[in-house]
């Protein structure tokens, strides 16, 4: 089937316009639903996450979520006029981390600011593969894109294995887009002390108590990348509450 051709512009892109007397050439309307369209296409937004918005994120009547829904406003509402450009969003499993990382994306989105999901395990694996020329991925494209994408979503840092390797890549990654101010947004549920996490937790069953010994977000990507980190991304902490997505299918 043909693509259909914009009547306006006759598939230029442009209109022509007389003004005072004055011919000039101005965007057309499709342009920009075009342009829409694309950055949603390829944004890489999973389908779980593709509904949610700062607007329909549930606060459970917690302060402390309520506060941060305004920073995150403010932070759509001035970019890219923000300092540090990044995001980091720390704190337990089911506190809403990737689902107000989607929504500031989705919020930049549509002031016409080109965005890319990663899950960050996927995204080490597609690295890793892009070194075989058996895999199909083209040589590097993973790793150029994590660099050069003008703003990244990468979605839950530290669900890997702990290797040289890995804490090169991740130091590579963020030390190149630090440098270059490009936003970068993460999730992470790695604790860090100076983020107000817990490396060892008590737990009381009757008369036994237990020590939980947690692996830091420093151990998992290297005190090199955790500098650059903090460097260029304004920490999001989560309260402590229950999961939300367990209580929410009670």
């Amino acid at each position: 089937m043909p693509e259909e051709v914009c009547p306006l512009c006759r598939g230029t892109g442009y209109t022509i316009i007389e003004k005072d007397g004055l011919t000039a050439a101005q965007r057309c309307e499709c342009y920009q639903e075009n342009r829409a369209s694309s950055l949603w296409r390829n944004s890489r937004i999973p389908s779980n996450y593709r509904n949610d918005t700062l607007e329909n994120f549930s606060n459970r009547d917690s302060n402390e979520l309520a506060k941060i829904q305004l920073i995150l406003k403010s932070y759509c509402r001035d970019f890219p006029a923000v300092v540090p450009p990044g995001l980091v969003f720390t704190g337990a499993p089911g506190t809403g981390k990737t689902h107000l990382a989607v929504a500031v994306l989705k919020h930049l989105m549509e002031s016409g600011f080109e965005c890319v999901f990663m899950d960050f395990l996927n995204l080490l694996d597609r690295i890793r593969a892009s070194w075989d020329p058996l895999s199909g991925e083209s040589p590097r494209e993973a790793y150029r894109e994590a660099l050069e994408t003008p703003v990244l979503l990468l979605d839950d840092l530290g669900s890997h294995r702990t290797t040289d390797w890995v804490e090169d890549t991740v130091t590579s990654i963020f030390t190149y887009r630090c440098n270059e101010r490009k936003p970068t947004i993460v999730t992470t549920n790695m604790p860090d002390p100076e983020m107000g996490g817990k490396l060892v937790e008590r737990s009381q069953a009757g008369s036994m108590t237990s020590w939980d010994i947690k692996t830091s977000l420093a151990e998992k990507i290297g005190m090199r990348a955790r500098s650059r980190l903090f460097e260029m991304c304004r920490v999001i902490r989560m309260p402590v509450m229950d999961d939300y997505r367990v209580a929410s299918r009670r």
